[in-house]
């Protein structure tokens, strides 16, 4: 029997034809484009970070460097610039386990600035870093990341909406911070992006700097 391969007059040609669903392709980050199957499969992409030095301009466009001040000098703007009147402010001790230096998610705050110190001279630890973004979707990319390398005696300020991952040391087993946030920031204000689950890669910190933090080679 030999089939017509023109179109049967019983049924319209138009309802025989192939359809086709048109899918709009959205542009993708390139330096953290999520993985194909098979790369999702594998070990994750390591993407390297250096630490820089702690300096009150460098940390500038993320929050404060606080460090010690006389005793009955007035408030100025040397001082923590705080954002606490969203709620109620909790400060305590986080006592953290060793995590090593590397990290797959960053987080940030928008209701609050966020105040985080070592309180035992242990070793020195690391915080990276981003600028808002106020949006969760517009994650910040390895290019987008700065690490820091904070010594005992000073604690950072974040702004609202900073992006962070850390503390973070190796030296010791565990290390105690004092914290300064609101009761609910990690239970309503906790705002992650995961990019082992959405890129396929971790974020390694390397430390090239010498013992007094300064890039060897450098003065000044």
């Amino acid at each position: 029997m030999q089939l017509s391969r023109t179109c049967n007059p019983a049924f319209s040609c138009k309802a025989q034809r192939r359809s086709f669903r048109v899918v709009r392709v959205l542009p993708v980050r390139a330096s953290l484009a999520a993985p194909s199957t098979s790369e999702s499969t594998s070990s994750p992409v390591i993407k390297q970070l250096k630490a820089v030095p702690l300096t009150a301009d460098a940390f500038r466009p993320f929050g404060q460097v606080v460090g010690f001040s006389d005793d009955g000098k007035v408030y100025d703007k040397n001082d923590a610039q705080l954002v606490l009147d969203k709620g109620t402010p909790r400060f305590y001790i986080m006592r953290l386990p060793r995590r090593g230096y590397t990290f797959h998610r960053i987080t940030y705050h928008k209701q609050v600035t966020q105040c985080l110190g070592a309180l035992s001279p242990v070793t020195h630890w690391y915080m990276a870093v981003a600028q808002a973004t106020a949006n969760v979707q517009d994650y910040p990319t390895e290019q987008d990341l700065t690490v820091f390398r904070i010594p005992h005696g000073v604690f950072v300020k974040m702004n609202p909406g900073t992006w962070h991952a850390g503390p973070l040391f190796d030296e010791a087993p565990h290390m105690d911070f004092y914290n300064l946030e609101l009761k609910d920031t990690n239970v309503v204000d906790h705002n992650t992006h995961d990019y082992l689950a959405a890129n396929g890669c971790r974020m390694e910190i390397v430390d090239t700097l010498d013992a007094s933090g300064v890039v060897p080679g450098r003065s000044g």
